[in-house]
């Protein structure tokens, strides 16, 4: 059973979703969470993890310098030895230090075709364009931003959306779902190596 950190800086609905398929969904039996992370100690996620019964750790970020949180953080993943790290809405960027710890074992969500849009704000970026669709993308970290190898993508629908938030509520509902549908191929792949999905 593969042991996971999950790493959030906000409401947590990701990471929700997965403690959900861990206890009773399709994660069931493969992996269990060590512990949610967080940077920011007065995020909503941390106490609805707390809720769910599970350990939470809190190193904050704010009014640290990038390289000192960086070290902390580093350190404590070391301590705690997880075989994958799972960004769930973790809003700090990633040393290369850290990336190069947990090769190929850091995995993040990207509410976007990372071909087309890197960085925040993806949902606000498919409603600006007008797109008809998007993509939600998990792909492994690498020391880019959002370049990282795809595992897989799946469309989302966006046509008749009239604003921003069912956007966004769209997009959400395929998150949470896809997220670990993507994290079991990664934990069962019998070479190691997760084969690229191609959902539609």
């Amino acid at each position: 059973m593969k042991k996971i950190i999950i790493m959030i800086s906000g409401r947590g609905s990701n990471m929700l979703a997965i403690a959900r398929n861990v206890q009773t969904g399709i994660l069931k039996n493969i992996c269990e969470i060590q512990a949610v992370f967080s940077n920011n100690p007065d995020a909503a996620g941390l106490q609805k993890a707390s809720e769910f019964g599970l350990p939470t750790y809190v190193i904050a970020s704010r009014g640290k310098k990038r390289k000192t949180y960086n070290s902390l953080l580093l350190d404590w993943l070391k301590s705690q030895n997880p075989d994958y790290i799972v960004l769930a809405g973790y809003m700090k960027i990633l040393s290369s230090e850290i990336i190069r710890e947990f090769p190929r074992r850091i995995v993040n969500i990207h509410p976007a075709d990372t071909a087309q849009h890197q960085g925040l704000h993806g949902y606000d970026w498919a409603w600006e364009n007008k797109l008809k669709e998007t993509k939600i993308t998990v792909h492994f970290v690498d020391e880019g931003l959002d370049t990282g190898e795809i595992i897989g993508q799946k469309t989302v629908d966006l046509k008749t959306a009239e604003s921003l938030e069912e956007v966004e509520e769209r997009g959400l509902k395929v998150e949470h779902q896809f997220y670990s549908e993507c994290l079991k191929k990664i934990f069962t792949a019998k070479s190691g190596k997760a084969q690229r999905l191609n959902y539609k």
